[in-house]
């Protein structure tokens, strides 16, 4: 039975509020283990707000919490501060290191603020740099998704993450994108038992350069480093670098069903996994596609984690109207992770 280490995030924001949500719906953790990583006075808060409001929301008195019982003074809903920051820090570091020490199998996280983070002295770009090392692992950010109207599988591994826009041609060099490539080729393999792949790598530039007329990088090394990879990888099907404006084309067709082919015929020509060169390249698509539905998950660990594809949402904090569907899925797909893996240990 998977064992999960699920964390509520920034009090502040919806992360206690979906938390609740997803485990009333008995389908999210059937079959597995759960235990909440946060403050149970804060959920029992939450818990008698919503309920009043009509919200169908599981009783923190019928979860396992483990509990992280803060100041609370500071604490203001709607508004990221120190004391959200150092909440939200503490939850995801003890949940970590319990599962360090085997107590869990996963660790599904809520979403926190990095700029809450930071005020309370806490300088990572996200729970992803926090969690790598901890871990002392090179990791991926991989965001995965499955169609409700095709049943295809949406994997987008993003090459670099949180780093500005103007840093990301000198951040990718042929060692990055042969780590990252290691990381998701052994990802779909192990997670998901695919040993013979299909992926498709974007372009960095407009129309992947155009021949060198609108930037050099595809020419320069982007390409040599593919057919080098492909060469090392006989069993994996690598194409590209595909043009970013097209890139997306085929995935959106494949997730939606469109045109005149069967949906299953459109399923099939989207390929395994896409391997998008910096953060809105990937999660731009990602997001229209599949908001409520998206994971993020963290590859390469020795644990699964996963988390919902959205922020705290302070703005609709404590109003009743977060949208549970993103924690569902995190939820049900560390689980998933989790049996696999088992699976082939066995």
């Amino acid at each position: 039975m998977p064992r999960l280490a699920i964390t509520i995030g920034d009090p502040a924001g919806i992360g206690p509020e979906i938390v609740l949500k997803a485990l009333a719906d008995p389908e999210a953790a059937q079959g597995c283990e759960i235990t909440v990583f946060g403050s149970h006075s804060l959920l029992n808060q939450n818990y008698t707000r919503l309920r009043h409001q009509g919200f169908t929301l599981t009783d923190p008195e019928q979860l396992s919490v483990w509990d992280i019982d803060l100041n609370w003074q500071s604490l203001a809903l709607g508004v990221g501060n120190v004391a959200s920051g150092a909440a939200s820090f503490a939850y995801l570091d003890q949940a970590v290191a319990q599962t360090l020490a085997g107590k869990f199998d996963a660790v599904v996280t809520a979403p926190i603020a990095k700029s809450a983070w930071k005020s309370a002295g806490h300088h990572y770009s996200g729970q992803t740099e926090l969690l790598a090392e901890r871990a002392g692992a090179r990791v991926g950010m991989l965001f995965v998704a499955h169609s409700p109207y095709t049943g295809w599988t949406l994997r987008t591994l993003l090459a670099t993450t949180h780093i500005p826009l103007r840093q990301v041609a000198d951040t990718l060099t042929p060692k990055l994108l042969s780590a990252k490539l290691d990381l998701l080729v052994n990802c779909l393999d192990q997670d998901f038992g695919i040993q013979t792949p299909r992926i498709a790598i974007a372009g960095l530039n407009p129309h992947s350069g155009e021949q060198g007329q609108l930037g050099t990088e595809e020419q320069e090394w982007l390409v040599p480093w593919l057919k080098q990879e492909q060469s090392r990888r006989p069993q994996v099907c690598l194409e590209g670098p595909v043009s970013p404006d097209t890139l997306w084309v085929k995935p959106a067709q494949a997730w939606c069903g469109t045109g005149p082919q069967t949906q299953a015929a459109k399923a099939v020509q989207g390929h395994d996994a896409y391997l998008a060169l910096y953060h809105d390249q990937g999660l731009i698509p990602v997001k229209i596609l599949a908001f409520d539905q998206a994971v993020n998950t963290t590859i390469g660990l020795p644990f699964v984690r996963t988390s919902p594809d959205h922020g705290t949402a302070y703005d609709i904090a404590g109003q009743g109207i977060a949208n549970p569907n993103s924690m569902k899925a995190a939820i049900q797909l560390a689980a998933t992770l989790v049996r696999q893996r088992v699976a082939l240990k066995t």
